[in-house]
């Protein structure tokens, strides 16, 4: 539907969807459809106090918790999936960082590797007993300039670069959401995995390099980005369409896929290598040491 908008979003009533990153930016306007569809939303935040504020700010026919989640803390992870007792239809996989200045996770690992993926790679492992329908990951338009090294996956070696390290992340993604898909196929089982990406959106992501790229991008989200709301619609047309196909990935339908309406995109040649899709899930169980169990059912 090349008009998709939140209107067409079905009634989520009765829906559990746990939001990472959702008390701002693409997670909060997700966050914040998703509630006046009717579904119950759990935002998944590091810092409560903000996640406590956004969500009084959702109305709707849904409901709304808070619980904490530090995605750069494996410790805190499954604190959060250990206390999230109920049945989980939908996990989407949002939170993330973009071309921030080089530092480490609780757990030693690169920050944007940490968070954007093995954190995600983690808590969907640990959520997907409970999970009984989807997972949506989060890529980005940067996935295109990612390589995967698996050797040194967490930028020990090498020269920190922040915008490699940025789209190594949303490429490692991207592969996880596609590797899910064909685990849960193999499996026989009914859940599904999808990924998104925003397009060029306007959030606070483009204030947090440290460098005088800020400026740039600040200025560019005023002329040329769409508004966060815009940019969740790939978000929420993968986590609520009902017949959408596991392993589809969604963006933006117009030019280059910077904005507009969310349709299924294509991704890169690189993000399809079956080899390093289960090479990489591999490393991120033995950096995690989340092993991941595919449920033959949802």
């Amino acid at each position: 539907m090349a008009s998709w908008t939140t209107a067409d979003i079905p009634d989520q009533t009765g829906r559990t969807i746990a939001v990472t990153g959702a008390n701002s930016g693409i997670g909060l306007e997700a966050a914040r459809a998703l509630v006046a569809a009717g579904a119950h939303v759990v935002l998944a935040c590091r810092n409560t106090v903000k996640g406590e504020a956004a969500a009084a700010a959702l109305t709707g026919a849904g409901s709304t918790e808070v619980r904490e989640l530090d995605l750069a803390d494996l410790s805190s992870v499954g604190r959060f999936a250990a206390g999230l007792d109920r049945p989980v239809d939908v996990l989407v996989n949002n939170a993330g960082l973009m071309a921030v200045p080089g530092q480490r996770t609780a757990d030693g690992f690169e920050m944007q590797i940490g968070t954007n993926f093995l954190g995600h790679f983690a808590l969907t492992g640990l959520l997907l007993p409970r999970i009984t329908d989807r997972v949506v990951t989060l890529s980005s338009l940067m996935h295109r300039i990612g390589r995967i090294d698996l050797d040194d996956l967490t930028w020990q070696r090498r020269r920190y670069q922040r915008w490699l390290a940025y789209g190594q992340s949303k490429l490692a993604d991207l592969m996880f959401a596609y590797e899910l898909q064909h685990r849960f196929v193999a499996a026989g089982s009914l859940l599904r995995s999808m990924a998104a990406h925003p397009g060029y959106a306007a959030t606070n992501l483009q204030t947090r390099t440290g460098t005088v790229q800020d400026r740039f991008m600040a200025a560019a989200n005023r002329v040329v980005a769409q508004d966060a709301a815009g940019g969740a619609l790939p978000t929420l047309y993968a986590a609520t369409v009902p017949d959408l196909p596991g392993g589809t990935y969604v963006g933006p339908g117009g030019p280059g896929e910077t904005r507009g309406a969310p349709v299924p995109v294509g991704s890169s040649r690189a993000s399809h290598d079956r080899e390093v899709q289960r090479a990489l899930w591999e490393r991120a169980e033995a950096l995690t040491g989340v092993s991941i169990a595919v449920p033959l059912r949802p």
